[in-house]
């Protein structure tokens, strides 16, 4: 029996270290199996390689929970150590890196120390932060096994204790003796739960707990013919070692894409629209899974679904850093040994090798969906409604994938009908240039409310398009700007023959001392904080009144609505509106001729509340006054 001190400067750095990652401590677990897997992953490689010419058997890896005796023990069959190798890996090289890090630790700030837990080796003493004592206790696979096991015990000072042991079987067995603040770790729920977590697709079986399974009894059938079974308790293993992601494309299923999207989210009970397969060596490696979801209006409840992995052992859901923004919308996962376990954002965002993996899921995402759309462009069309979010918010957050999008990216219009916008340009160009030869794109947000408007359009031969996204307000405001000497204007934001001036304007009915004395009569009915009254020389079939609202003033409140705050911390922009009276609609001559003000006011509100009306901005009070108003008008 050896005991020792190791060799190390700075006092008490296991409550340091201890202190600094009790905000991650579950992380212990997915540490000490991560190694248990390393283990066994260089027995099996030594073994193909002929280095090793004995029996590899079952390599399972054991996780048990005693919970009388307050231990967790994680168990492999793997290579295993002598006890110099103890000395060295443990002892001497951990620790030193251990005492590095606090050095370290003791100047950077939060997000500088997460990236480099990492970089010192930190692994199996993030044990001490749930243990009061570790034991390990270790095989070699080298001479036969001959070599003499060894147990090694420290309690988290500097002190250790080095022992021959009796040991039959090869590789590692590490007890945790659990302290009193951690006992939940005891609870075979949370074990299930951290194993679920970080260990769910690691390449070696995971063992923990018993399951009862149906077996078929050999020989045996019930009356109806079929094959009786009995219940059977066998190991629990917890994680599919082959996930699908690690699979050729080719040999890969659409069945199994679905079904493998249910393992991931078994909650999800809507299937895929379809799914990209990752797989590339060169200049980095990486393979993974991203799925296209069916889209939700809480397009941001729907973040932090991929799954980022580092050779098959889970590290993050939080993958703004290596996924474009715009793809954190999607499900799936990604596996990269290229990414270390433990990384904070700001490593992830100055890392190369990180922005290389970006750029290239990027391409691959906007090539996928460029090949879609080409072979089966009806079906592309019939999913557009749900994916038009994800390439909007690409196209706005990312010019590079703007660049390929723009050739796949469709416009719907009210008919239902889809377009590129090559294509949508020349189905306008001829009636919806104004005037000064613009290209005016009209649109609609909301089909039902926006009827009317939608009607006029088509009466003067114009499209509409129909931009009722979520994303549309910005997605507008983006394509506007590349668009050359063209403009975007929704369908009630103004009169016709204001959004598309094709020539000068009608001449008026009324002169300006008839308008004035209308519009003092409008005055006196309506809101004026929230109202402007406006003239315009329309055609006699025109509405004789519209609520319209400036474009610009809309789609401010449109991005400040989805943006979910008041405009520059000030409370939001103010609720305004212009009222266009049409001076050359009958109703409008007859409001200047009436000379009973009562009658005229009453005829004035009449208008002015059917003109909110068509805007749903008729409510409460004044919507009874309006119903009350009209029966007595029809009486």
């Amino acid at each position: 029996m050896q005991k020792g001190t190791i060799d190390i400067k700075t006092e008490n750095i296991f409550p340091i270290i201890k202190k600094f990652l009790y905000s991650d401590h579950e992380i212990f677990l997915r540490e000490l199996i991560s190694n248990a897997t390393d283990a066994t992953q260089k027995l099996k490689t030594l073994a193909s390689l002929g280095k090793f010419k004995g029996e590899l058997g079952d390599l399972t890896i054991q996780v048990e929970v005693d919970k009388k005796n307050k231990t967790i023990t994680v168990r492999d069959r793997g290579i295993g150590m002598t006890a110099d190798e103890v000395e060295k890996y443990i002892n001497q090289i951990a620790f030193s890196s251990a005492e590095e890090f606090v050095k370290k630790f003791k100047t950077k700030s939060e997000a500088e120390r997460n990236a480099i837990i990492g970089h010192f080796g930190l692994g199996f003493y993030s044990s001490f932060m749930v243990a009061e004592k570790v034991e390990i206790k270790t095989k070699t696979y080298k001479k036969g096994g001959q070599t003499k096991a060894v147990r090694w015990e420290c309690d988290g000072s500097p002190e250790y204790l080095l022992e021959d042991i009796e040991k039959e079987e090869r590789g590692t067995e590490i007890v945790l003796h659990i302290d009193k603040e951690n006992t939940v770790f005891l609870e075979d729920y949370k074990i299930n739960e951290l194993l679920n977590k970080y260990c769910k697709f690691l390449p070696v079986p995971i063992q923990f707990g018993m399951e009862t399974v149906q077996e078929p009894v050999a020989g045996k059938k019930d009356k109806d013919g079929n094959p009786k079974t009995k219940e059977v308790e066998k190991p629990k293993i917890i994680n599919n070692t082959n996930p699908l992601w690690k699979k050729k494309p080719a040999d890969v299923t659409e069945e199994e894409y679905k079904s493998f999207y249910r393992e991931l989210y078994p909650l999800t009970f809507d299937d895929p629209l379809f799914h990209i397969h990752l797989n590339v060596d060169y200049p980095f490696n990486l393979t993974g899974i991203l799925y296209f979801p069916k889209a939700k209006k809480e397009y941001e409840m729907q973040k932090n679904k991929i799954q980022l992995y580092s050779n098959q052992v889970f590290v993050t859901d939080s993958v703004e850093s290596i996924v474009p923004e715009f793809l954190t919308l999607l499900h799936g996962v990604i596996d990269s040994p290229d990414i270390p376990l433990n990384v904070s954002r700001s490593y992830l965002q100055s890392d190369q090798n990180v922005k290389k993996i970006s750029n290239y899921i990027t391409r691959k995402v906007a090539d996928k969906l460029a090949e879609l759309f080409k072979n089966d462009r009806e079906t592309f069309e019939k999913k557009w409604d749900d994916i038009k979010v994800f390439i909007e918010y690409g196209m706005v957050s990312e010019p590079k994938f703007y660049e390929k999008a723009e050739k796949f990216a469709l416009l719907k219009n009210t008919e239902g009908k889809f377009f590129t916008f090559e294509e949508y340009k020349k189905h306008i160009e001829k009636t919806q240039k104004d005037k000064d030869k613009k290209l005016v794109y009209l649109y609609a947000t909301d089909a039902d409310a926006q009827h009317s408007y939608i009607e006029t359009a088509k009466v003067h031969g114009y499209d509409v398009l129909l931009m009722d996204g979520i994303l549309d307000s910005h997605f507008i405001q983006n394509i506007e700007q590349k668009f050359e000497n063209s403009a975007f204007a929704r369908v009630d934001s103004n009169t016709i023959e204001k959004l598309i001036q094709k020539e000068e304007e009608a001449p008026s009915k009324l002169d300006d001392k008839e308008k004035e004395s209308v519009k003092a009569a409008f005055e006196r009915n309506i809101d004026k904080q929230k109202f402007n009254v406006v003239f315009e020389n329309l055609s006699e079939t025109d509405l004789p009144v519209m609520v319209v609202q400036n474009e610009f003033m809309r789609r401010m409140k449109d991005m400040e609505a989805l943006g979910g705050g008041g405009m520059m911390g000030m409370g939001g922009l103010p609720e305004t509106y212009e009222l266009v009276v049409n001076a050359n609609h009958p109703l409008t001559g007859k409001i200047r001729r009436e000379k009973d003000e009562k009658v005229q006011d009453e005829l004035v509100r009449q208008l002015y509340d059917l003109a909110r009306l068509s805007k749903n901005l008729l409510k409460g009070k004044e919507m009874s006054d309006f119903v009350k108003r009209s029966v007595g008008i029809i009486e």
